[in-house]
């Protein structure tokens, strides 16, 4: 095998490795996310399904606000800091690709099961991409 054929296999075989640790790192978030998510859905039950996209938009916008505020202040109002800003990012963007594809309701209409399939599909789905 030539030296460049070599260093192809080698440069191959790291970006499969990173890859790999990337997938896993993004699966390990969105495992917090989805357990999140699960919590309050036992809380609140489906109650987002009244939003429409646009509140769905606001609330990502205001998340991303409170996440730049922190990072230039360098402190934050409430203890836990930008990861949950960042985490509730994540699960506001699945909630809004669940209601693009079933669109908001006048009220709740599904149960726990029915919100984790879906949440489940669409956060693969994204990993996917």
């Amino acid at each position: 095998m030539s030296e460049r054929a070599s260093l192809t296999n080698r440069k191959t075989l790291l970006m499969s490795e990173q890859e790999l640790r990337t997938e896993s790192e993004c699966r390990a978030v969105l495992e917090l996310c989805r357990s999140l998510f699960e919590m309050k859905l036992h809380d609140y039950g489906a109650a987002w399904r009244i939003l429409r996209p646009e509140s769905l938009t606001d609330q990502i916008y205001i998340k991303a606000e409170r996440i730049r505020s922190i990072q230039i202040r360098g402190e934050a109002h409430v203890p836990e800091g930008i990861d949950s800003e960042f985490v509730g990012i994540v699960n506001y963007g699945l909630i809004g690709m669940i209601q693009l594809e079933l669109g908001p309701v006048s009220r709740p209409d599904l149960d726990t099961s029915t919100a984790l399939s879906l949440y489940d599909r669409f956060a693969e789905a994204t990993l996917q991409l």
